[in-house]
Formats: structure tokens, sequence, C-alpha cells
């Protein structure tokens, strides 16, 4: 029986080739699924062989591990260097969407707040 090893659901396309190349490597025989046309299904990697899922598992944890530590080398190099982009660079780069966001934010919070403020009237 089919049992699911790897979501696939937000992941970063060079990470999810690299965890197929990694079962590919090690023999391992899974099968692809997809989120379907609504992303309403599951997408991910499933081991067709349920006995090797602990294997399967211990491999693609130390392989995220790594990559963690090398990505969070990787920003504190460009942290050190000054390159790292910053919150407000990137709200800068998208202004229009940054207004959005924040004026959907104040809308929010108004909204909660009306019956508050409304109570002594």
């Amino acid at each position: 029986m089919s049992v699911l090893i790897f979501r696939l659901n937000g992941v970063e396309d060079d990470e999810a080739a690299d965890v197929r190349r990694l079962l590919d490597e090690q023999g391992f025989d899974y099968h692809e699924t997809s989120g379907g046309f609504l992303g309403l299904g599951v997408a991910g990697l499933w081991l067709l062989d349920s006995s090797q899922k602990a294997a399967a598992r211990a491999l693609i944890d130390r392989y995220q591990e790594e990559r963690s530590a090398r990505l969070a080398a990787n920003y504190a190099a460009l942290c050190r260097t000054g390159q790292a982009e910053t919150t407000l660079q990137r709200a800068m780069r998208h202004p229009l969407r940054t207004l959005f966001y924040l004026a959907g934010a104040a809308a929010v919070l108004y909204l909660m707040l009306v019956p508050f403020l409304t109570l002594g009237r």
C-alpha cells in the first residue's frame, strides 16, 4: 500500500527536484500526485512500499537539515555583506501590493474594533 512520504504543497521546485533525485538515487519506488485543478488534492510523493518509509523519511530529513543549514549560512553571508533584502526594501519594490495589504489589515482591525468603540452609544 502506498504511503505519503513528502508533501509538495508550498515546496520550492528545486527542493522537490532534489528530493525526487535522492529517492531515485537510493532506489526507492514512488509515484507523484498533484493537487489537482483546484488544489484540493494532496500533492506529494508516495512510496509504493510502506516498509521503506523509515529509511526514506530519514533520508529526506537529513537532506532538509543540510538544506536548512546551507540556506541559513547563505542568508547570514548576505546579511554580513549588506546584500540581504529587508522588509522595507521588499515593500518598496511592490508599493501597490504593500498598500493593498496595509489597507486590508486596517479594514480587518476596524471591523474588529467597531463593536467595542460603539458600546457607549
